[in-house]
């Protein structure tokens, strides 16, 4: 028996199903969202309680250039304040803080400091080839699908700290380890959300601003706005399109009819899903190839920011294997109250620590925080949250999912490719910042609107929209020096141009760097 009929219905109710349904909605669409959990919000996922008032321990942050979940949200009456980084950052290595006020991790070697530029150059040089919505026709695709970012480091980099320090940039960016990930997806990745500068980047990239409340406010008034049409605790199991219309069913055994369905769902979480007929071939072999990344998001709290009190920020770059925490940035609220350090247990050390207790994990923490910001007062926290995102059924992982090698040229153009009535949405199949909120929203929206095409309501032209660039929210743009564009790398210098003119160069990157503040006194 048939629970309700409507135009579309959307599995998942997070920020992609529920911009989904907002936009269909608003076009007279009759909507219906069958949502998993108890609770709407994906993979953003806001937690209250009088310790914290309020934490993200999901997604969180936006920034520059994302103007679409800028957008969204200014809609839904919510508003965003910047993450503190007025003080300074802090880089560790070899059992020594570095204070520094560029995100670059500061270097007394000038060959170092080569590398490091040659490194972030390279990336975004070799990722302007990629077409942002097919990076399957990349003039080297083949290639560079090929080989695992891991291959690409260590054929980029000559020193070992900066190979280290490319480890972290992927570890931080994408979850995941170098050796698990195509190079031409991570390059893909970088590209689509920049460039190396705009998505590392706090100031006037993407972790620039978190939002007043918390992130999950936008699911929770996206929902308030829809209404009844949002059903929780409802896991689909099963799609049949084989009647002419498409009838879903539940795992409470609640059936749904419609004529359309948007899948806003991780790609790998559509496997446990029935479909009749059965997923073509090539959809039905994708899901099975792309995991979602690991990562535990660790909350400490104290009494005051003593780290602000020391010239410090809060955002510490942590480059020691045994260390749980390999990136912070502060997390007081926007008035400096609930003085907190945010942290990420990312990939390889996730998977090391997760049968640790919640208890072992905030130890660990405080000890590193205690040396890298040279206070006792970090062994002390009030309070601590964290959120592993490698148990959560109905989303496999977090922050999104990620190719191998291999499967973005075989496999990538299946990813928005629709079956039948089903349309595909999520974070994954976004072109702008995918693994993002931002993504969220124009793979959400883009979704609709392709219905709305098929319905007849739209033209073929009006499925991509480009978005305005938010007023509230503006980009200013990375320039690079003459140094940065020119400078040669260590090991071409080497087999280029000899010892002189590599000691020239060593020199001229010494100064620019000293120049920068980049360069350590020890």
């Amino acid at each position: 028996m048939i629970s309700e009929k409507c135009d579309v219905i959307i599995i998942g109710g997070g920020i992609s199903g529920l911009s989904a349904a907002k936009l269909l909605k608003d076009s007279g669409q009759k909507v219906v969202v069958l949502e998993a959990r108890d609770r709407v919000g994906g993979r953003t996922f806001t937690i209250r309680n009088n310790n914290v008032k309020y934490v993200d321990l999901g997604g969180a942050y936006v920034g520059p250039t994302q103007n679409r979940i800028l957008r969204l949200s200014k809609e839904l009456g919510m508003e965003t304040y910047k993450v503190n980084e007025v003080e300074r950052l802090v880089y560790y290595r070899q059992g020594k803080s570095y204070p520094s006020k560029s995100s670059l991790p500061p270097t007394w070697n000038p060959f170092v400091y080569m590398d490091y530029n040659n490194l972030w150059r390279t990336l975004d040089d070799m990722g302007k080839e990629i077409p942002v919505d097919a990076p399957w026709k990349a003039p080297h695709a083949d290639e560079w699908d090929k080989i695992t970012m891991q291959q690409l480091i260590d054929k980029i980099c000559w020193t070992k700290v900066a190979k280290e320090f490319a480890t972290i940039f992927v570890n931080v960016n994408v979850t995941s380890e170098p050796h698990e990930v195509s190079a031409l997806w991570f390059l893909w990745y970088i590209r689509q959300c920049g460039g190396t500068s705009r998505i590392f980047s706090t100031t006037n990239g993407g972790q620039e601003r978190k939002f007043v409340g918390g992130s999950g406010q936008i699911c929770e008034r996206l929902m308030n706005l829809l209404g009844d049409c949002v059903k929780l605790k409802k896991p689909v199991i099963r799609i049949d399109q084989t009647q002419g219309t498409v009838i879903v069913e539940t795992l409470d055994h609640e059936t749904f009819e419609a004529n359309y369905v948007i899948s806003a769902i991780p790609p790998a979480l559509g496997a446990k899903i029935h479909y009749e007929p059965p997923l073509p071939t090539l959809r039905n072999q994708l899901i099975q190839r792309v995991p979602l990344g690991c990562v535990i998001k660790c909350m400490v709290y104290y009494r005051e920011s003593f780290w602000r009190k020391k010239g410090y920020c809060g955002s510490m770059i942590i480059q020691d294997e045994e260390s749980p925490i390999e990136l912070t940035l502060d997390d007081c609220k926007p008035d400096g109250s609930v003085p907190a350090i945010m942290g990420f247990i990312l990939a390889r050390k996730a998977r090391r620590l997760v049968n640790l207790t919640k208890e072992a994990r905030k130890q660990k923490i405080c000890e590193i925080y205690a040396k890298v910001l040279e206070s006792e007062e970090a062994l002390n926290p009030v309070h601590y949250e964290e959120k592993n995102w490698c148990e959560e059924q109905y989303s496999g992982g977090c922050y999104t999912a990620y190719f191998p090698p291999g499967i973005l040229t075989q496999y990538g153009k299946i990813l928005r490719q629709p079956f039948e009535k089903i349309y595909f949405a999520g974070t994954e199949t976004a072109t702008e910042w995918s693994g993002y909120m931002e993504g969220a929203v124009q793979a959400g929206e883009r979704a609709a609107r392709e219905i709305l095409h098929e319905m007849g309501k739209i033209s073929k032209g009006d499925i991509w929209k480009d978005e305005p660039a938010s007023s509230d929210v503006p980009a200013q743009p990375f320039k690079m020096t003459f140094w940065e564009r020119n400078l040669p790398s260590v090991s071409g210098s080497f087999t280029l141009l000899g010892w002189s003119t590599l000691l020239v160069s060593a020199a001229a990157a010494g100064l620019f760097a000293y120049q920068k503040g980049l360069l350590r006194k020890n």
